[in-house]
């Protein structure tokens, strides 16, 4: 648990039966003395349900899709930045969503939900998990109970196949090794052919294996300085990257922004979130974890 400027962020471990399926499960509490706008940014990620108790938030993508007013954001594999605002006091359990996962518990490919943002209770396709989040919250909060919850929803779902589950275990691993700098690197160590690839990627991944790459290079450097603001961007740089002006780049198209713009950015919730989940599973982003599951 950690509690940092109102925030309070807790990380649990899903079942051994679910490990390899998701990241983590994580509670948020933020507690705001007073009315007033705040907000933040989504870094790119996998998968993820958030489902929410109290407060008003508010989530907008960058292609301009705004979701406000709901207790379920969804966001589809990531590769921009979502920023979402928030006013008052609010809970929130985060669900993170790894390949293997979304090839298990969705009927479809991972790339028409690239970089997709939807109020979970509106969209048909998300009606049995819109069933889990209005199911979620049950009087007084309660931890123990409600993960409880999500993780009986999951476990009587454990019957559903996995299509491509070696291939996709083998990507994965390959992809969060930061010796695999390229495409052909990225084949090889998978065993597969390129074709392979590129399909399993499609359907489990959400992104070509080229952008994937990039966007796990992004994101060391980016986990890197957020735990340790004074190495300086240039002291966070992953070794892939030939020079900061690359980095920059990687960065504008991740972001939205450049890097002296974010880090000027007050982060009241993610700062808190990163570094607990660092302290509790290893790695401040679940774009980072093994096929194992975060903490694993």
């Amino acid at each position: 648990m950690s509690h940092s400027g109102g925030v309070t962020a807790f990380f649990f471990r899903p079942p051994e039966e679910l490990r390899r399926y998701f990241t983590t499960f994580y509670c948020v509490e933020f507690s705001a003395d007073e009315v007033s706008d705040h907000f933040d940014y989504l870094h790119p990620e996998w998968a993820n349900m958030r489902i929410v108790n109290g407060g008003k938030l508010v989530a907008e993508n960058r292609s301009g899709t705004q979701v406000g007013e709901t207790g379920f954001f969804f966001t589809g594999p990531s590769s921009q930045a979502v920023r979402f605002g928030f006013d008052r006091a609010f809970r929130m359990w985060g669900i993170g969503v790894l390949p293997l996962g979304w090839a298990k518990f969705f009927r479809t490919d991972a790339a028409l939900w690239a970089d997709v943002l939807v109020d979970g209770h509106d969209d048909a396709a998300l009606t049995e998990f819109s069933d889990l989040a209005k199911g979620l919250f049950r009087g007084p909060a309660d931890h123990e109970a409600e993960l409880e919850r999500i993780c009986a929803f999951f476990l009587d779902r454990q019957h559903l196949p996995v299509v491509d589950e070696a291939r996709i275990l083998a990507i994965h691993s390959a992809l969060v090794d930061p010796e695999v700098d390229s495409v052909a690197a990225l084949v090889e160590r998978a065993g597969i052919s390129q074709r392979t690839l590129i399909r399993v990627c499609q359907r489990a991944f959400g992104f070509s294996p080229k952008l994937l790459l990039r966007r796990q290079r992004f994101l060391r450097s980016l986990a890197k300085y957020v735990l340790d603001p004074s190495l300086k961007w240039i002291g966070a740089l992953d070794s892939q990257y030939h020079d900061q002006a690359q980095f920059v780049r990687d960065f504008k198209q991740f972001m939205g922004m450049s890097p002296r713009q974010y880090g000027l950015l007050d982060k009241p919730i993610l700062t808190a979130v990163m570094r607990e989940r660092a302290r509790f599973a290893g790695k401040a982003v679940q774009g980072l974890d093994t096929p194992a599951g975060g903490g694993s």
